[in-house]
């Protein structure tokens, strides 16, 4: 057989196997095998702490070692610094909500095939809000700063952080300077960003509840932020939203979208094409949207001035009102 032929199909391989890879971390994240693994122990006691068979959980200490996230040393198993960094609730850097999060995504994507076939998201399942509210945060912590510098604060005394969820980007603005930020979600998301606000140390914000889609959501802004939300929406959801945010702000007052990043041809990068599967699981009319579409909802919403800055896998797109 031809050597391109072998790697062609090796390559095939990885991409067909790579739930192998997400399944025993995201299993090892839901147990707290790392908040159990911050002191080496072997799998009779890391079995015995997390109430499992002996067996099974050495099998998956194992294989999670061998994705990097365990050390092993003889028979005893400790976290790797990738898993004290990210997996343990205690880093500054948790990722761990994120993940608990994507085993409930996990359930919705294996009715991908049926989704295909019909056009319909697959059945809403009841999930636990907060790892999901959280696992925004975690993402977000990692994005917000960047975002914000790419769209500049500068002279922006009041702010709206639109379907804001656990109040990453607030919390940055607040640290920013900005001196009135409203942050507005669903009274249940809400509560939790008074928590992670809380634990930051954020005060003076204003909490707005209510669905954006059917209420009002505030006036007299500089500046609105949409992160990660139009994603969610058809793209006449995107220009009606977008219309409500432009009645919300001041003259000269910006409407700044914060997202994944999709190349005019919507087949890369890959995350992001993959992520419009996300969305045509879980939405009934969400996608990724590439920046010609953006700009395209901003100026049917009356919005003018667009401009674009990519960060990486994200894309900051910028309208003025008139």
């Amino acid at each position: 057989m031809r050597t391109d032929i072998r790697e062609k199909a090796a390559e095939l391989g990885r991409i067909w196997r790579a739930f192998w890879t997400a399944r025993p971390l995201i299993t090892a994240n839901n147990l707290e095998i790392f908040e159990h693994l911050k002191t080496p122990k072997t799998a009779r006691q890391a079995a015995s702490r997390i109430k499992a068979d002996e067996r099974a959980t050495a099998i998956l200490l194992d294989a999670v070692a061998a994705l990097g996230m365990l050390s092993k040393k003889g028979d005893r198993y400790v976290n790797s610094k990738t898993a004290e960094t990210f997996l343990v609730r205690s880093s500054p850097h948790y990722q761990g909500d994120i993940i608990r999060h994507a085993d409930n995504l996990w359930k919705s994507w294996s009715l991908l095939d049926e989704v295909v076939r019909t056009g319909k998201p697959a059945p809403r399942q009841k999930i636990d809000l907060e790892p999901f509210i959280m696992g925004m945060h975690n993402l977000a912590m990692l994005k917000a700063g960047p975002a914000l510098e790419a769209a500049g604060l500068k002279g922006v005394k009041s702010a709206l952080d639109l379907g804001g969820g656990p109040g990453t980007y607030t919390i940055e603005m607040k640290k920013r300077g900005v001196a009135e930020v409203t942050l507005f979600d669903r009274p249940d998301a809400l509560k939790i960003a008074r928590k992670n606000l809380k634990k930051h140390g954020v005060t003076g914000v204003k909490f707005l509840p209510g669905d954006f889609l059917l209420d009002g959501i505030g006036q007299g802004y500089d500046f609105a932020l949409l992160s990660n939300i139009l994603h969610s929406n058809s793209p006449d959801g995107c220009i009606a939203l977008l219309k409500k945010v432009r009645a919300s702000l001041n003259k000269k007052g910006r409407a700044v979208i914060h997202e994944f990043y999709l190349e005019e041809s919507k087949a890369a990068p890959l995350s992001s094409a993959l992520f419009s599967v996300n969305m045509l699981v879980g939405t009934p009319g969400g996608r990724c949207y590439t920046f010609s579409e953006y700009r395209s909802f901003l100026r049917q919403a009356g919005f003018g001035n667009v401009r674009k800055a990519v960060l990486g896998d994200t894309i900051i797109v910028e309208g003025r009102t008139p």
